[in-house]
């Protein structure tokens, strides 16, 4: 039986960040009564985007890492594949931003994210 000690660390951290993410979302719908959508509210919209990136980049890295984890992969490239999500699940919603789609801190969410794949496809 494979015992899974090192992606599990990095799964809880994105989980917290995630529902960060999603009360940010949910607090905003609160506040303005809206159910479904965006209503046009720019804010709710660039939230909404926030946490589905975070959702999108979270599942696919997780799955990759506990696929490697399973197969036998160095736990080195495990921690730095989880470190590099983390960093970017940290400064993605920072910047992403709708006046400035070259945001700084854009480039280092999805850049990280990229990275943190390619460590564990290599």
């Amino acid at each position: 039986m494979t015992v899974f000690t090192v992606t599990p660390i990095y799964a809880l951290a994105v989980a917290v960040i995630y529902l960060a993410l999603w009360m940010r979302v949910t607090a905003l719908r609160s506040s303005q009564g809206i159910s479904i959508g965006d209503a046009g509210d720019q804010t709710l919209l660039l939230r909404i985007r926030q946490h589905g990136n975070c959702a999108e980049w979270s599942c696919f890295i997780l799955i990759l890492m506990i696929l490697a984890e399973g197969m036998g992969a160095p736990a080195l490239y495990l921690h730095i594949s989880g470190a590099l999500l983390l960093i970017g699940r940290v400064t993605h919603p920072f910047g992403l931003k709708a006046e400035n789609a070259g945001h700084p801190l854009r480039y280092v969410g999805n850049g990280t994210n990229i990275l943190s794949a390619r460590v564990l496809i290599s």
